[in-house]
């Protein structure tokens, strides 16, 4: 599949506002032929039409939406300590092999690397996904966020506080940040973290937890998104397990 065709058919809502123009930007950069054959035209043509009316419930997330809008965070956390780490830059490659194959990936790295030149207004962007993205698709972005920003072995407070301010401009709550995060660190109380509950909770609280939570990762939340995003929600769903099962060996239950 060619460049332009994979992404006139990946993208829905993504082709329009902040993202929209990022993305046209990028392009620009990529696809040398589009300059001289009326396809940038076209692209920008379909972006205005994408942009009108647009709202959450007529329009739904697709993957392209997802994949441009995780390469676009991913180039902010990237850059978020001012220096661009190979391992972390390696770590989205490897990860965009993974869920999309070889094809697919090259594509999308060739435009991440084109993303990743442009300053991105990252308020501007995170509020276009929190008005067409759903919740649960929100939270995914959010771990693969944690990833990358631990790919280099050490997660730095400006990442940190990075992956924060676009967790709030993207309308996760502080227990939902909390817990994603406690997925990438290693304390005594990170089970009680992923699970969102007080280090005196109950064995019936912890119980109640547990299914609560295991109902908001559960990948089928995000099976609009593809199979290929539903493997990555496996991971939350398994942190989410051992976490119940943790307490349940602590607690003896």
């Amino acid at each position: 599949m060619s460049f332009s065709k994979w992404i006139g058919a990946a993208l829905g809502w993504s082709f329009g506002g902040p993202i929209g123009a990022i993305i046209g930007m990028a392009l620009g950069g990529v696809v040398d032929a589009m300059s001289g054959n009326g396809k940038e035209t076209i692209f920008r043509q379909e972006q205005y039409r994408r942009t009108q009316g647009s709202n959450r419930s007529n329009v739904r997330t697709q993957s392209g939406d997802f994949e441009v809008s995780l390469l676009i965070l991913s180039s902010i956390v990237i850059k978020a300590d001012g220096k661009q780490d190979q391992r972390e830059l390696d770590f989205v490659r490897q990860q965009f092999l993974q869920m999309y194959g070889k094809e697919r990936a090259n594509h999308a790295f060739k435009l991440f690397k084109n993303i990743n030149k442009q300053q991105i207004p990252v308020r501007q962007v995170c509020m276009q996904i929190r008005q067409m993205m759903d919740h649960p698709s929100r939270l995914q972005l959010l771990h693969f966020l944690f990833g990358i920003a631990k790919a280099d072995g050490h997660v730095t407070q400006s990442e940190v506080n990075q992956i924060h301010t676009i967790s709030g401009y993207l309308g996760i709550s502080s227990r939902d940040y909390e817990s994603i995060k406690a997925m990438f660190y290693n304390s005594t109380d990170n089970a009680y973290k992923i699970l969102e509950i007080d280090k005196n909770a109950s064995v019936t609280e912890i119980k109640a937890a547990y299914r609560k939570m295991a109902k908001k990762y559960h990948p089928d939340r995000v099976i609009h998104l593809g199979k290929e995003h539903q493997e990555g929600a496996e991971e939350k769903f398994r942190q989410v397990q051992q976490a119940y099962e943790q307490l349940q060996k602590e607690k003896g239950f």
